[in-house]
């Protein structure tokens, strides 16, 4: 049987004294509360044999994984060493959930949904990170995201910093349209953007509602999801996109990806420059995507009550244990709203995002740094205190 390696993540299982249980819970392998139970994360690249695609499935030869900010923080330890992830975890597992790849073979009754036709190899697809079941309520009342069943490629089974990986066809998307624009490694990279890029279009699209042209947006963290909403917001016909990002390196590329003006919050007043902006109107919507919503929070809802904008909504897309500091007299007195973001399934937001980048939508500036299978620990690890990359996305041949 073939051999393959993979990045591998494990970690001690050791419940804090207050967790308990629950019912998507397993006592030793997983929970959905990730930093109340793992301890003690440890990277390193094993070998494992090549998977085989099953009824339903497909074998992908991966060609680019992109590293998340999840990644870094389920390899990332507090001072009690307890990792930073909140969310589904499932230890040991391989890392890697933003990929692109080329179609191998398909198991029984694999098909591809552009062509309804069986997999016959050579398809460029990428691939959603959220293995929804289709059967539960939340599933069959039209929200995947939401699926009692849930499994998460590279978070509870094994994902794609590797060289191959066997996933359903139903959370399969075709890279086909991106011939129009882009060609060879350049159609993977995109492609393995194309899943980041779909959160920030579920949070802000979906979950935010949207925007009318003309309205103003702020969003709060310059990640790949801030500045993949940037460019979302701008092309929907945003009046003005303000981000608040401190690091000079991201706030440059704030500007590439459609960003109209930048504030540093840690030198300016994040509220006045908002108001200043908008000539002191506010926004439609305020994204915020930094995960750290005790000191993000304030100063939106600030802008929220002192701006002339009615009807606002606050997306928040960030994972952070934290609680935020919410006042209802302002929700109230400006009629505005806080909605929760969480992943990118359904509604055809994948094809959507993917039409999009092959009409003009150029999402790979975020990409700022190519790397190999063997330095994808080393670069996991660096994120964690460095910010200067976006997005460091590993190519396999």
């Amino acid at each position: 049987m073939s051999k393959m390696r993979g990045v591998t993540l494990d970690a001690a299982w050791a419940p804090k004294p207050d967790f308990k249980l629950g019912a998507k819970d397993v006592d030793g392998v997983q929970t959905y509360l990730g930093s109340l139970v793992w301890k003690d994360p440890k990277l390193s690249i094993k070998e494992y044999d090549v998977p085989e695609p099953g009824p339903g499935q497909v074998l992908i030869k991966v060609k680019a994984c992109g590293i998340c900010g999840s990644d870094v923080h389920m390899a990332q330890a507090k001072e009690d060493g307890y990792i930073f992830y909140p969310g589904l975890t499932g230890f040991p597992c391989i890392l890697g959930h933003e990929l692109s790849g080329t179609v191998v073979k398909g198991g029984p009754g694999a098909k591809d949904k552009r062509t309804n036709k069986p997999f016959v190899g050579g398809e460029m697809v990428c691939a959603e990170e959220m293995l929804w079941c289709g059967s539960c309520k939340p599933c069959a009342d039209g929200w995947p995201n939401h699926c009692e069943r849930l499994d998460e490629i590279g978070f509870n089974v094994n994902g794609a910093f590797c060289d191959y990986i066997v996933l359903p066809d139903r959370c399969l998307w075709s890279l086909e349209p991106l011939r129009a624009r882009y060609k060879d490694e350049d159609i993977y990279l995109a492609g393995s953007l194309v899943e980041p890029c779909c959160v920030a279009y579920n949070a802000v699209i979906e979950r935010g509602g949207g925007i009318r042209p003309g309205d103003n947006v702020v969003i709060c963290g310059g990640g790949p999801v801030g500045l993949a909403a940037c460019s979302i917001l701008k092309r929907q016909g945003a009046a003005r996109v303000i981000m608040s990002e401190p690091q000079a390196e991201r706030a440059a590329l704030a500007k590439r990806m459609g960003a109209d003006f930048v504030i540093d919050p840690t030198k300016e007043d994040f509220t006045s420059e908002v108001l200043r902006l908008t000539d002191g109107m506010g926004a439609s919507i305020y994204l915020e995507a930094t995960g750290l919503p005790t000191v993000v929070y304030p100063g939106i809802e600030q802008a929220v009550w002192e701006g002339r904008t009615l009807n606002s909504t606050v997306v928040v897309v960030a994972r952070a244990e934290a609680k935020m500091p919410v006042t209802g007299e302002v929700l109230q007195v400006r009629r505005a709203r806080i909605v929760g973001a969480q992943g990118h399934s359904g509604h055809g937001t994948f094809p959507r995002l993917i039409e999009s980048m092959a009409s003009g939508m150029d999402m790979l500036p975020m990409i700022t740094k190519k790397i190999n299978l063997d330095q994808v620990p080393e670069n996991i690890i660096a994120l964690q205190t460095d910010r200067t990359n976006c997005k460091i996305t590993c190519v396999l041949d």
